[in-house]
């Protein structure tokens, strides 16, 4: 259980943060940049689901992202834990094999009614769509990290957290094209498309 009855601890003045392991790490760290930007990905996608609350016909897709805003805390705590092989006084909080296959069961539903796409799509359209668009650029951005993560000798990051903010990046782009399809109506693509050269024009 978390209790949280104190806001400031006067401990990161220094420049410094606690891993879940207790360590220091500067706030500048690639794992603390890593966790942030999941941190970042999991505001942004509350964006997106007010918006998905709001607009008709994306209930579904609102009850998929609060379950994927609370699974971005466990990949928070995942990564702010490195799993170093010595004593924590406690069993970490890791992303599972099934939180990654539940996005891909999302990602196929979601996409089953959509049209193969020929071209390159604008993040444009609804304001949901919108956000989405915006909530899967950043979770790319915290891939990347992940990624830089994992490959820095002395780092451990799970390949579950890094499959699971591939995935992730997936469905959101999946979300905001459902978005746009949906409200365009029935047999309307509502994909808005990137239409190459097309600033030349005079």
């Amino acid at each position: 259980m978390v209790v949280l009855n104190r806001i400031y601890t006067r401990t990161g003045d220094d420049g410094t943060t606690a891993l879940g392991s207790g360590e220091r790490r500067p706030k500048h760290d690639l794992r603390v940049a890593a966790y942030g930007t999941v941190d970042e990905t999991n505001a942004a996608i509350g964006v997106a689901r007010l918006h998905a609350g709001a607009e008709a016909g994306l209930a579904d897709m609102e009850a998929m992202l609060a379950r994927i805003q609370n699974d971005l805390f466990d990949l928070g705590a995942d990564l702010a834990t490195p799993d170093t092989g010595e004593p924590l006084g406690y069993e970490p909080l890791r992303i599972v094999a099934s939180q990654v296959d539940r996005l891909e069961r999302d990602i196929d539903a979601i996409n089953a009614p959509l049209k193969p796409l020929r071209s390159f799509v604008l993040p444009a359209g609804t304001p949901a769509a919108a956000h989405l668009h915006v909530a899967r650029t950043v979770c790319r951005r915290a891939e990347r990290l992940a990624v830089e993560l994992a490959g820095t000798p002395g780092e451990i990051v799970s390949p579950a957290a890094v499959k699971y903010l591939n995935r992730l990046s997936d469905l959101l782009f999946v979300m905001s094209r459902a978005a746009n399809f949906r409200a365009a109506g029935e047999g309307e693509a509502g994909d808005v498309l990137w239409v190459p050269a097309a600033g030349r024009a005079g």
